[in-house]
């Protein structure tokens, strides 16, 4: 791409002379300010800083530790000169108004939640197309007249407060709730009188991540919260999670201590209770480390709690208490899951029962309703139901739609009727109820979306990794789609935290199967699509597998002709967005396009910012651990981009409220990258204000962002006429 130029010689004749100053006019309308010389990219300077650490006898230099603080003018002025240049660069796009005129009469359409019973009343949120925020409901039948809760858009102008936490009293007449603002996780816990609408006069602060259990008389709940600002240094203000009783109508000064563990401070505490109301319960974790703690006591008592099981061991996912007999999905022993019992009056390790054995596929999450086990199980990364008699005995297999996900289970074990969300890649969002005296699954709450899905397709391929590792993936398109090497192609991965990538519908991705775009999601290693073991085979010293499966993917769609590297786009956010920095790094001619989001890229710095030593069991810790200090430097994004390298063009985006992964990473990556890149590509961020990490971001916010997003993508791979609807 050249700059123009403005001429210097007065000798050429007029009609000349006025042909170049309009041209000039014109290009420098259409061409980015930040091409300032013929073929290279240039972009708003950055400072270099002097910081170094030294990690086991190695320096390691951050230049841009300033953008650290988020407040320092200097960071201001940096993020406003990006975002300039970012929306200079797309807004140039002819095509821009009608993605975004698409994704928004897309979007407009009435969204259900999965609705929830207590007491005799059923609860759900609605979204009738538009609203940022969804409005909570309740009604009570389900053939009843809903009546309106809570609707968060009366709260703020801009959308930007969310409804974050329900917890509701065992009649249903009482709701806990939290709110938060601009995408933080942090929340304020209200409690409102259902019937009358009223909120009690306390606000619980200094919450995030909260468990509420109420106490079934309705005198109050059990919830965890975190010290409060000022009585800990700014670094342990997500350590020392407490459990405290509230008593409603009362200020939250008044609230007692329960259950702390100062000597273990970023051990966390959860408490819940079971639905008998008999006994409190906490659920212990270490960050992010599915190997969890149980810890009970009877409901009335103040004495110690029983420390049913230990943090560190295996995953203990509670199902439900018949009695003294608790059940739970435990990876014990059997990686991909089995469900024990456990009688609390004979705790001992040789008094527990295997009620259902370890199979082949994974137990996604168990429930108990109608005094039977209700089980998704994962099969090649979708989930297949079932039901299992108390005994463990199998009685049939609950049919579902089509290929998909299982996206919430709501039933309690008395039940006769249980409710379940059901998705895929070419279906929005369904709320079903099953009817276990019938045997019947009927529709609840749909959706009608202005979009054919009879028009598309989605199949499952499998590949192999770099080790011979056999890897699916979906692939979604559109129907009749000609293998021939040309189709732009997004390949979308996460990896991370045993969290699985089953089928799920978005609004968003319609706009790009609608212009013949090829959808791909690679369930790599890291994930829990196969257990226990699939997860550890990408985490700590194997992450390297995570991007070696990734990149695997992207070779395969080359080779199966689905498109080339120019036309090949990754995507992935948070621990994807780690994904995709790193594979760009490591295979940037691979690659025709990066979208970066939400991005984890200074893997030596991570656990100093908000939650993030949460995540020190799943990355390590630099810092600590020589060992651990080796393997993540070696692909840590931050510290692998190299002089003179040329990036695929690539947007990051991150906001500046986000304090799950804080935006610093996205900020000192970018400038990393306009620093040593060859500037061949446009290398861009977009920071999003008054936003977090995702949850509760309003949905102006959303469709701009995914307009600009897709906005991109069309630009860079040359789609100049947006087509959209019955094409």
């Amino acid at each position: 791409m050249k700059a123009a130029t403005r001429p210097t010689s007065r000798s050429a004749p007029p009609p000349l002379a006025t042909f170049i100053v309009v041209t000039v006019w014109i290009m420098a309308f259409f061409v980015p300010a930040t091409v300032l010389q013929a073929g290279k990219w240039e972009y708003p300077s950055a400072r270099k800083a002097d910081a170094t650490d030294n990690y086991h006898g190695t320096i390691v230099t951050d230049p841009y530790r300033w953008m650290e603080d988020p407040e320092a003018e200097e960071t201001i002025a940096w993020v406003d000169a990006q975002n300039r240049v970012t929306h200079e660069y797309i807004n140039r796009y002819p095509g821009r108004e009608a993605i975004f005129s698409r994704m928004k009469d897309l979007w407009n359409f009435p969204k259900y939640s999965l609705p929830r019973k207590e007491g005799d009343r059923y609860f759900f949120e609605k979204n009738d197309g538009l609203q940022n925020q969804s409005v909570l409901y309740m009604q009570k039948s389900l053939r009843g007249e809903a009546v309106e809760i809570i609707d968060p858009n009366k709260l703020s102008e801009d959308g930007t407060v969310a409804l974050r936490n329900q917890s509701y009293s065992l009649d249903g007449t009482l709701l806990a709730y939290g709110l938060s603002t601009s995408g933080s996780d942090r929340q304020e816990i209200r409690i409102r009188e259902i019937d009358t609408g009223l909120d009690y006069p306390e606000v619980i602060e200094f919450v995030k991540f909260a468990g509420i259990a109420w106490k079934h008389d309705n005198s109050g709940f059990f919830y965890n919260r975190f010290p409060e600002t000022g009585t800990v240094p700014d670094e342990d203000l997500n350590n020392y999670s407490s459990v405290y009783w509230h008593r409603t109508k009362s200020p939250q000064s008044q609230d007692v201590l329960v259950h702390s563990d100062p000597e273990h401070k970023e051990i966390g505490f959860w408490p819940y209770m079971t639905d008998d109301g008999k006994y409190l319960c906490m659920y212990v974790y270490h960050g992010t480390d599915s190997r969890n703690g149980i810890y009970l006591r009877d409901v009335e008592s103040t004495g110690d709690f029983m420390k049913l099981m230990e943090v560190g061991e295996a995953k203990f996912d509670p199902i439900d208490n018949v009695g003294t007999t608790f059940y739970f999905n435990t990876d014990l022993d059997s990686p991909k899951g089995r469900i024990i019992a456990v009688d609390i009056t004979r705790p001992e390790r040789e008094n527990w029962k295997t009620i259902v054995e370890e199979s082949e596929n994974p137990l996604a999450f168990v429930s108990m309703v109608n005094n039977q086990f209700v089980i998704a199980y994962m099969k090649d990364a979708h989930h297949e139901l079932a039901v299992h008699n108390a005994d463990g005995s199998f009685v049939r297999e609950i049919e579902l739609p089509t290929m998909g996900s299982i996206r919430g289970l709501r039933g309690k074990r008395t039940d006769s009727e249980m409710f379940f969300g059901f998705t895929s890649f070419l279906y929005p969002f369904a709320a079903l109820r099953y009817d276990f005296t019938s045997n019947e699954t009927t529709i609840f709450r749909t959706s009608e979306i202005d979009f054919d899905p009879s028009r598309f397709e989605t199949k499952q391929v499998f590949y192999t990794s770099k080790d011979g590792t056999r890897i699916p993936m979906f692939v979604t398109h559109k129907k009749g789609l000609e293998l021939d090497g040309e189709n732009p192609t997004i390949l979308y991965g996460y990896g991370g935290f045993n969290i699985s990538m089953t089928p799920r519908f978005s609004i968003t991705r319609l706009v790009w199967l609608e212009n013949g775009g090829v959808y791909a999601v690679a369930n790599l290693r890291g994930g829990d699509e196969y257990g226990e073991d699939w997860h550890q085979a990408g985490m700590l010293d194997r992450k390297q597998n995570v991007f070696d499966d990734f990149i695997a993917g992207a070779e395969f769609l080359i080779k199966e002709k689905y498109t080339n590297s120019s036309k090949l786009a990754i995507n992935g956010g948070s621990n994807g967005g780690l994904l995709v920095a790193a594979c760009m790094l490591q295979r940037p001619e691979l690659f025709g396009a990066v979208l970066c989001q939400v991005p984890v890229t200074d893997m030596l710095r991570y656990h100093k910012f908000t939650v993030g030593r949460y995540w020190v069991p799943e990355y390590g810790n630099a810092e600590e651990n020589p060992k651990h200090f080796e393997f993540m430097l070696a692909y840590s994004p931050l510290h692998n981009v190299k002089e003179g390298m040329t990036c695929p063009p690539t947007l990051i985006t991150t906001a500046d409220t986000d304090d799950r992964v804080v935006p610093m990473h996205a900020k000192k990556f970018a400038a990393e990258l306009q620093a040593k890149d060859s500037g061949a590509n446009p290398i861009l961020i977009r920071i999003e204000v008054k936003a977090g990490h995702g949850a509760g971001k309003p949905t102006t916010k959303i469709i701009e962002e995914y307009t600009d997003i897709y906005t991109f993508l069309f630009k860079t791979f040359g789609m100049a006429s947006p087509v959209f609807g019955q094409n």
